[in-house]
């Protein structure tokens, strides 16, 4: 992993965790990497790492076992999973609604399209 300027390391790794949650490649109940050993095999200062865990801590998607590490918390996944389709809809849905009202696609052509996209990989042009 490597990190961009911008925005903050310590958000960046939150987010880089939960895309491992999401993606399943860290699972409920699941131990995840200490800050200390996350920091030397990113070679990022420990506080920074502590603070991107910390992050995930108050959200609810990790929690600690005292004396053994962070764990990912049983319903990470799928609370990860409704936070983003809310914000499939609110950031994409949405205003790809308004622009259709605003060119005059009306929704069944726009249903038409994304039936047809999902059938074949989205390779096709329903006008076709």
């Amino acid at each position: 992993m490597s990190f961009d300027e911008r925005s903050p390391i310590y958000h960046q790794i939150a987010e880089k965790i939960k895309r491992d949650i999401l993606n399943g490649d860290l699972g409920a109940d699941e131990q995840v990497m200490s800050t200390n050993q996350y920091a030397a095999f990113y070679r990022i200062n420990p506080a920074t790492a502590a603070k991107g865990f910390h992050q995930l801590l108050d959200e609810g998607y990790l929690y600690k076992r005292r004396g053994i590490g962070m764990f990912v918390s049983p319903d990470a996944r799928e609370r990860l999973r409704a936070q983003r389709r809310e914000r499939f809809f609110s950031d994409v849905v949405g205003p790809m609604v308004a622009e259709a009202r605003a060119v005059g696609i009306p929704l069944d052509e726009i249903i038409q399209h994304l039936e047809i996209k999902n059938k074949d990989g989205g390779s096709r042009d329903p006008r076709d």
